[in-house]
């Protein structure tokens, strides 16, 4: 596997900037906050640490679990394998959408991790995301995002959801991720990806 921050890697696994697979952080990618609920809640309060169990999320979040537990996909199925354990949100949306006129912080979409300087939607399924000394998450997919996001704020499901020139649909509300190793993650932390081996399959809503 070979390592980088979302910003791109060589045939020798060396980035732009010079990280390679041991793992070395590059181009500033941090957790800027982590955030977490034990009640079912749109938005999640921000917290000084968060604590990630391998196999199960966030301890003590809702969402936490070997199967799922967002309310939509239990009542689907509630036996299907959790593969949203983590979600984790660039914090550079907020400032993208601030230009159309929302105000959003860090946790109030819902995310346990929001990142800074790294482009998560870039990523492909199953890159390893260090976060902090020992926490890795498996990157599982996108992000599918919900009406509730206006009963957030108005008009704000528009800017997080669209299509493209070809008409694809485009999401932006962040990825999502199972906890391959666990660990404490506060803001500040370093973040290091390890991608997968080649063909890399780009993320799709899970």
């Amino acid at each position: 596997m070979s390592t980088t921050t979302g910003h791109g890697t060589t045939a020798n696994g060396t980035t732009a900037n010079g990280t390679t697979a041991n793992g070395a952080t590059a181009n500033g990618a941090t957790v800027a906050a982590v955030s977490s609920n034990a009640e079912y809640s749109f938005t999640k309060p921000n917290r000084e640490s968060i604590t990630l169990l391998a196999g199960l999320g966030v301890e003590g979040d809702v969402h936490a679990g070997v199967t799922v537990k967002h309310r939509s996909r239990v009542a689907q199925d509630p036996t299907q394998p959790n593969l949203r354990q983590v979600h984790l949100i660039h914090r550079e949306l907020f400032d993208e959408v601030a230009g159309a006129g929302f105000s959003v912080a860090p946790g109030e979409l819902g995310e346990n991790v929001t990142t800074e300087g790294i482009d998560l939607h870039a990523l492909p399924t199953g890159t390893l995301l260090r976060i902090g000394e020992e926490a890795v998450v498996e990157v599982t997919g996108l992000r599918n995002p919900c009406p509730q996001i206006n009963a957030f704020q108005d008009g704000l499901l528009k800017q997080v959801v669209g299509r493209d020139e070809e008409g694809r649909v485009v999401r932006k509300a962040g990825i999502m991720g199972v906890v391959h190793q666990g660990g404490t993650i506060r803001p500040g932390d370093p973040i290091t990806t390890t991608l997968p081996p080649l063909p890399h399959v780009p993320l799709e809503r899970v």
